[in-house]
């Protein structure tokens, strides 16, 4: 062979090993936290294929372990989950950068629990079912849409507790015992509330 065919095979490999790496480095890192795999193993390769690093995590706790190492530019965070909720999440994120743009998804649209996960951090609030296509709209959003459907029926309370009890749990970041005290309510009433509750509301 040739020595000068060798050469220039060697530079092209190189030139190709960094054009891959740029294209590595170029890729926006996303975090997908929800506690349903199956919707991890569908939404995953749909947000691979539109040119993100994707990272999951199944709870808030190991969601917030990855963070911590690697903040991620943007998230989607499911509201119901079991351990803390996706509003604890949605506050811890913020604090370790304000500039990651979450999505936070749910079973249910709720205007109460919608404007708390804003106020926390959120950048949109989207209710399942959802696509790839709208998670990344959803990123890209600025501003409010004046076109939106309103709910005609009001939440029943069980609801509107359930959401009451989310905010002050996001208020002590996951705390229970604290959360309790606040919500002047023995530990195990509040978890049994908690357990109740998820496996009451379907995703």
């Amino acid at each position: 062979m040739n020595p000068l065919d060798t050469k220039s095979t060697i530079e092209n490999t190189t030139v190709g090993i960094d054009a891959v790496e740029n294209d590595i480095t170029e890729k926006a890192t996303l975090l997908l936290v929800d506690d349903d795999q199956d919707f991890l193993n569908a939404l995953e390769p749909a947000m691979r294929k539109r040119g993100f690093l994707v990272s999951l995590a199944n709870s808030t706790e190991s969601a917030f372990e990855l963070a911590k190492n690697d903040p991620p530019e943007f998230a989607v965070v499911d509201l119901k989950m079991s351990g803390n909720s996706g509003l604890v999440l949605v506050r811890q994120l913020a604090s370790l950068n304000a500039g990651t743009r979450i999505v936070v998804l749910t079973g249910f649209a709720s205007v109460t629990t919608a404007v708390e996960a804003i106020k926390l951090g959120a950048t949109h609030y989207l209710a399942k079912p959802v696509d790839a296509d709208e998670i990344v709209a959803a990123f890209e959003k600025q501003t409010g849409d004046d076109e939106v459907e309103l709910a005609s029926n009001p939440l029943p309370i069980e609801r509107l507790e359930w959401e009451h009890i989310q905010r002050v749990l996001a208020e002590h970041d996951g705390n229970i015992s604290a959360t309790a005290r606040s919500l002047n309510m023995h530990r195990r009433t509040l978890q049994r509330k908690l357990n109740k509750h998820h496996s009451s509301y379907t995703k």
